[in-house]
């Protein structure tokens, strides 16, 4: 099935497998799936392997990805028919943004969610340190294995200190990196969730950066919890509307209008146009609103949005896929 640019509406009743094919797409083109980190259950009941083969034009060239999953020996993923020993060259390849059910979690879920959104959308605004997440959390791994090691007496203080010093360096550089995505989602998430009908949205990262210093002063503390106890790693992002925490006091109407907001302000930065794929986002948006939406997806490269009948959408789409049991069409 080839999918044109532009707006392609999915339509097809409840069950049907519309939420299946996005899904799909995003294990195509990130690597792993929207709904869940299990592999084991991308594989169908019954079956012993998945997979995922997409042809995807970026930059006016034209790739072949590849990805199989098995029960037996996980996820293995290819472009241009070699084989890739990280998805992260997929998700700079192709930059897809996607609304489903469950990443409301990212609006009311824990601060892990918010964590791991956040550095992701650091890493497509500035892939130059896309490594940084990455390298804070293993450097933390190593401080936590060395305080153990000190606490059971194994090795001595000092054995600490490099691991403090470069837990320092890479917390600091990861919370401004932080402060400055959030920055500029800002002024977007704050006028689209407006639009949306919600005012006075704004995103907040109160955090301040961890400090050898700091890190020293509650020494004692983490060799006997065996945890470093400050750091980006244990920090949250405050999402608000009206000057309400929607993790905690918003609505399930809310947080959907906030997740969408989030979406469309990243977006609107993405050096790139993004593939966007919207599941079940309709449903619960009135007239004015799906109009909102309909005008901001329409200045995008590609979205692909599902409903189950054709009226929910007003817009005119460029391709209309009919979606049945097994097939699509």
């Amino acid at each position: 099935m080839r999918l044109s640019a532009g707006l392609v509406l999915i339509v097809g009743d409840n069950g049907v497998g519309k939420t299946n094919l996005l899904e799909a797409i995003h294990v195509g083109t990130q690597g792993f799936s929207p709904r869940t980190r299990s592999d084991a259950q991308l594989i169908r009941l019954g079956e012993a392997a998945a997979a995922v083969s997409l042809s995807l034009t970026a930059s006016r060239v034209e790739h072949a990805v590849e990805i199989r999953i098995t029960a037996a020996s996980g996820r293995t993923a290819a472009l241009d028919g070699s084989r890739l020993a990280s998805t992260d060259v997929l998700r700079r390849t192709f930059p897809t943004l996607v609304f489903t059910p469950d990443r409301l979690s990212v609006i009311k879920g824990g601060p892990a969610v918010r964590r791991a959104y956040f550095d992701r959308v650091l890493s497509r605004l500035h892939p130059a340190r896309a490594a940084l997440p990455g390298d804070y959390a293993a450097t933390i791994l190593q401080r936590n294995a060395a305080l153990r090691r000190v606490g059971y007496g194994l090795s001595p203080r000092s054995a600490l200190e490099p691991w403090t010093l470069r837990t320092a360096e890479l917390g600091a550089a990861l919370v401004e990196s932080r402060r400055s995505v959030i920055g500029a989602l800002g002024a977007g998430f704050e006028e689209r969730l407006r639009e949306l009908g919600l005012p006075g949205g704004a995103l907040s990262y109160p955090s301040d950066a961890p400090t050898a210093a700091a890190l020293e002063r509650r020494l004692d503390a983490d060799i006997a919890n065996g945890t470093t106890g400050i750091g980006p790693h244990r920090d949250d992002v405050l999402i608000e509307a009206g000057s309400r925490d929607l993790r905690g006091f918003g609505s399930q109407g809310q947080q959907r209008l906030a997740l969408l907001a989030l979406l469309l302000a990243e977006a609107a930065l993405l050096p790139s146009s993004p593939l966007l794929l919207l599941d079940d986002v309709l449903s619960e948006l009135d007239a004015r609103r799906r109009g909102v939406l309909a005008r901001h997806i329409a200045l995008l490269g590609q979205t692909l949005i599902t409903a189950t009948q054709r009226s929910a959408l007003p817009a005119e789409p460029s391709q209309v896929v009919e979606v049945s049991p097994g097939q699509a069409r």
